[in-house]
């Protein structure tokens, strides 16, 4: 199950040697699905860019958080549930895929507010639909994101809209996305597949969702975790496994050794010195991230306190030369 900011691509552009990676993935006979929080877009739109791309995808294997919504929404209300909608293509599509029928203004049908990031919202029909969940209208949101990355950086994310709607009204939305289990097992219904395997770049989305629903996770190093996130995470956003990028799929993945307060795997060691990381040594660069998490996490479980990053070089190469 593959996140794509950040772990397919990056700022439009395909990471190096992913297309070959999910290649050899399909060929190794796997189940594979494109996992995303982004409601605006129609799996077919989303697949359509990834071929763009390179990358062997189809409408089929795309999940979107918008139809992960509109799965809790006909679960709760049944077909042919009127509901209105704040959202884009990709919410209206899904909607209509589990046979509901999106109205844009209120009437006395509508049985839930249903929200999705969606460029041309308006603020006239926020307030609108923030006065109705007020007034006790269920509310159902794609997804929590407070940012979303673009062209020209992060920007504010659909998960603000949400926040305006529940703080004006005084009330928790149902999230389908991630973190929630509501998209993780829509996929899994959907793909199918025995043993899911989450891979993301996010800490308090991909594994934080994965944990929660007791589903194993490779975090990779390509997209908005950093060393000083990676160290700093508690035992709930933390993955199972870590690699430098999607190669870590057909990696075995050694467990550092501890010794005398030193963790070591394959040419590195860390260790904490004064409350600071310290890592010496040269290898793969997915070694160093094992053993970073694992000194971070051991000094954060043993101590309260999060180790600091200042003044560690971070390996931006698979092969990483010689730190210290």
């Amino acid at each position: 199950m593959f996140d794509l900011d950040g772990v397919v691509y990056v700022s439009g552009a395909a990471i190096d040697g992913v297309a070959d990676r999910l290649r050899r993935v399909r060929a190794a006979g796997v189940h594979l699905a494109f996992v995303t929080n982004n409601a605006s877009r129609t799996p077919e739109k989303v697949a359509a860019n990834l071929v763009r791309l390179g990358i062997d995808a189809d409408a089929a294997d795309v999940v979107t958080s918008a139809q992960a919504a509109a799965r809790v929404v006909r679960e709760r209300f049944g077909p042919g549930a009127h509901v209105l909608l704040l959202g884009g293509p990709g919410l209206e599509s899904a909607l209509a895929e589990e046979d509901l029928v999106a109205v844009l203004e209120p009437t006395a049908d509508v049985v839930a507010v249903v929200s999705g990031y969606g460029p041309d919202v308006l603020w006239k029909d926020i307030m609108r639909a923030a006065t109705l969940v007020r007034d006790g209208l269920p509310y159902i949101a794609s997804n929590g994101d407070l940012t979303i990355p673009t062209d020209y950086g992060l920007a504010p994310g659909h998960g603000m809209l949400v926040k305006a709607i529940t703080d004006f009204a005084g009330v928790e939305p149902v999230v389908a996305g991630k973190p929630e289990r509501p998209l993780l097992d829509e996929t899994v219904r959907r793909i199918g597949g025995e043993r899911p395997l989450m891979v993301g770049d996010r800490l308090d989305t991909d594994i934080e969702g994965a944990n929660a629903v007791g589903m194993d996770s490779l975090l990779v190093m390509t997209g908005v975790t950093h060393l000083r996130e990676l160290v700093a995470a508690p035992p709930d956003l933390r993955p199972t496994f870590v690699a430098a990028d999607t190669e870590g799929l057909f990696e075995a993945h050694e467990v550092p050794g501890t010794s005398d307060g030193t963790v070591s795997l394959g040419g590195w060691s860390g260790r904490v010195v004064d409350g600071r990381l310290a890592v010496e040594g040269a290898g793969e660069a997915s070694d160093f991230w094992r053993v970073v998490a694992v000194t971070g996490w051991t000094h954060l479980d043993q101590t309260g306190l999060p180790v600091s990053t200042e003044g560690v070089s971070v390996p931006d190469a698979h092969r990483a030369g010689r730190h210290g």
